[in-house]
């Protein structure tokens, strides 16, 4: 009875280091086997790991059969282990960082195998792509997803740049929704927890006709602060977001579909105040906060970030072998925000800004499967337009306004197959050529007295920068494959694949500290070995996954930043270079292992070696070029990753109860390359709950504990060390314990 009740809710509710440490860890999963197989019973001889479907080659495959090194989490998986937003998936996906951005709400940072983009400005692009189902997003503002409607989160590690392309040079995380299947559906769940969270998501579909189906969700995600602005009052780390999503497929004959989806998100939560890490000399009589989430503010508490787009797929099943899809796509998005970067009730460095941006795309991939040959193919065009401006407000006297905008076109061309050599040999080409052309505008004004960028009027007394330039970059990326099918089981791969992302303008350009500043950076490119096995154990209870790569990282592309004295007035003088060279090296271990029926444990270990060979940029206070390669680290990429986590099911009367808990360790981080006062230590987070699922599939009831030892940790700043802008460094922290309890009804 306990195992149809298991069966039964399931189905109901699926839809669809150091290195001695990792030499340690290694050892242990490779001994997994033999002590799993100790610990065996003629009990649980029938229980297997479930199948894992990704879409990481463009096709639907199996997990096991990728030679790719990727994370899948689906809805289920989601659900149970309380993940409500695409950052904690980092928790579960090694050697990968997706945090929320400083100063705001819903803007992403992510980086994978120490390879990302630390600064959101406009026209700056990712180094890892974000795709809602094969859309990519072009920026990080509203990137932060909120989980919901959605099938599963897939994370592919190391360079994309055949299949993908497009600033995919650390990888890409894809963000699948439900596909429509024309049943009858409708899911209602609510949530309430710490600091008065408050959440809705309502979703369903239906079959219109035979042929004709409709889904829409909405989602509410609200919650008060975990600190406050000590002068104003106004919540500090609040959320106030709403979302939805409308999609319509119609099935025009057997072998042709067309899908159509619109979506929009807008997020009113508050922008977020920094933790002072040294007292104010210029506001003495501010109350100091006493919490991490506590801030001062010198400027209206006004932000607003808010992201629609629209998709049109095409899908035509020619033949058993062939079918050719066509995706047309258009986003847009709009930021207005105030960031305060010294948090006190003083203007010491004011920053109002807003960004508006917009793409068109059009993919058409042509896709073959065969007896021994599957090939991928493809066309894309991207066109899109970054503009924005921002003050720097420096005591409230003057305001240094720089604003441009950047227009990007972009034409692809790709190709990969996969051929069947014999019944365990195969080998994997691919290849993409890019090439983008782009034109930017850049000014940088300076006003008298307090200016906010959309205002008119201002007296300017100063021009620091005033140019308009093009560029044009193009890039070959290949990739190379041989896999080893030991036995149905063991897969072994080795793999070479190039990555590039383009080269572009620098938008904070300031030519009266740098005369070649408007000059434009180049391209940054990685080449990467990767070996990899992907393997199940003990007639598929256990599922061992690992990787080793050697990635050579060129012509990085840096932003500098600096505050400097400029004929008697402070300013932030900023370069984007091609100034690093460095070796990123590292290994990855994802293992899953059903102890019984009613236990899984897994272990998501990963381990990063990243060292600069060559840090070269021009230095605006010593005013020459200067190489700091043994001072700088990388950002954002701890050395450690490290998940421990398990689910325990139990059969009940009512239904069944499913438990889950994780233990996630990431090391000692960097927040910029140049080590400052705001880099944290190692951390280690606990997380917990329990899931309820009724007999007739119907209701579910789940409580969740996130960080329950409380545990604090920086993972972003800002870094204006010295007397000249008050001792400015600011901490952004994680989430504080929380606690919620959902209530969901589906049929």
């Amino acid at each position: 009875m306990a195992n149809n009740n298991k069966t039964k809710n399931r189905a109901a509710y699926a839809s669809n280091l150091k290195p001695s440490m990792l030499a340690l860890a290694v050892s242990s999963c490779l001994a997994f086997p033999v002590l799993a197989q100790d610990t065996a019973n003629t009990d649980d001889e029938a229980v297997k790991l479930e199948r894992i479907e990704v879409t990481a080659r463009r096709t639907v495959e199996n997990l096991q059969t990728v030679p790719v090194a990727v994370t899948s989490l689906g809805e289920e998986q989601l659900a149970q282990r309380g993940i409500d937003n695409i950052t904690s998936v980092q928790q579960y996906s090694p050697n990968t960082t997706l945090q929320v951005s400083r100063g705001t709400n819903s803007t992403l940072t992510a980086y994978i195998r120490g390879i990302g983009q630390q600064d959101p400005l406009w026209g700056f692009e990712p180094g890892v792509g974000i795709y809602i189902d094969d859309v990519y997003l072009a920026r990080p503002q509203g990137a932060a997803l909120d989980v919901y409607d959605v099938e599963r989160v897939e994370v592919l590690r190391g360079p994309q740049g055949t299949l993908y392309g497009r600033n995919t040079i650390g990888g890409a995380v894809k963000y699948v929704t439900k596909p429509l299947t024309g049943d009858r559906q409708l899911a209602v769940r609510g949530t309430l927890g710490s600091y008065k969270q408050h959440d809705l998501r309502v979703s369903g579909q239906t079959g219109l006709t035979d042929t004709l189906f409709i889904s829409g969700a909405f989602a509410s995600f609200n919650r008060d602060g975990f600190g406050k602005f000590i002068n104003t009052g106004d919540h500090n780390y609040n959320k106030d977001l709403h979302s939805g999503r409308i999609s319509l497929q119609w099935n025009l004959a057997d072998n042709f579909r067309l899908n159509l989806s619109t979506d929009k998100t807008v997020d009113n939560s508050n922008p977020r105040g920094g933790f002072r890490l040294f007292p104010s000399a210029l506001a003495p009589t501010d109350t100091r906060p006493t919490s991490v989430y506590d801030a001062n503010i010198s400027m209206p508490v006004e932000n607003k970030v808010e992201t629609k787009g629209h998709a049109l797929t095409l899908t035509w099943d020619v033949s058993d072998n062939w079918t050719i899809k066509s995706i047309t796509a258009k986003r847009e998005g709009v930021t207005d925000t105030n960031i305060d970067f010294d948090s006190t009730s003083f203007p010491t460095l004011d920053i109002p800004a807003f960004y508006e941006d917009e793409q068109t795309s059009q993919e058409l991939q042509f896709l073959y499967t065969g007896e021994r040959l599957k090939v991928a193919s493809g066309l894309y065009y991207y066109s899109g337009e970054a503009c924005g401006a921002f003050g720097q407000v420096v005591y409230g006297l003057s305001t240094t306004e720089n604003g441009g905008c950047v227009d990007t076109d972009s034409t692809a061309f790709y190709s990969q197959g996969s051929y069947q050599l014999d019944e365990k040999w195969s080998l994997t080409l691919g290849g993409r050529y890019t090439k983008d052309d782009k034109d930017a505008s850049v000014y940088r004004y300076v006003y008298s007295g307090y200016k906010f960028p959309r205002q008119t009027g201002g007296t300017r007394i100063g021009v620091q920068t005033d140019f308009t330039d093009s560029a044009s970059f193009s890039h070959f990326s290949p990739r190379a494959g041989v896999e080893y099918q030991y036995s149905r089981d063991l897969m072994l791969y080795g793999s070479y694949t190039n990555g590039f992302k383009s080269g572009g303008f620098d938008m904070r350009a300031n030519q009266a500290v740098n005369p070649d500043a408007n000059k434009p950076y180049t391209e940054e490119t990685v080449d990467t070995f990767e070996f990899g096995m992907k393997s199940e154990w003990l007639d598929q209870r256990l599922r061992l996954n690992a990787a080793v790569f050697m990635s050579k990282y060129d012509d990085m592309q840096v932003t500098v930043q600096r505050s400097v004295e400029l004929n008697g007035a402070v300013t932030v003088a900023s370069q984007v270079l091609n100034a690093a060279n460095a070796d990123i090296n590292g290994a990855e271990i994802e293992a899953t292992f059903a102890a019984t029926r009613d236990l899984n444990l897994s272990l998501i270990l990963g381990y990063v070696d990243a060292k600069f060979n060559e840090v070269e940029f021009f230095d605006p206070n010593q005013q020459q070029v200067i190489n700091v390669s043994n001072l700088w680290s990388f950002a954002n990429t701890p050395d450690l990753t490290a998940t421990l986590a398990a689910t325990y099911s139990i059969a009940i009367s009512s239904g069944e109860l499913v438990f889950t808990g994780n233990m996630a360790h990431r090391g000692a981080t960097q927040i910029f390359e140049i080590p400052s006062l705001l880099d944290y230590g190692s951390y280690t987070l606990f997380n917990a709950g329990v899931t309820w699922y009724s007999n007739d599939g119907h209701w579910d009831i789940s409580f969740q504990g996130k960080n329950l030892g409380n545990k604090e940790a920086r993972i972003a700043g800002y870094n204006f060390a010295g007397p000249v802008l008050d001792n400015s460094v600011l901490g952004f922290y994680i989430d504080p314990r929380t606690f919620s309890l959902s209530v969901g009804y589906r049929f």
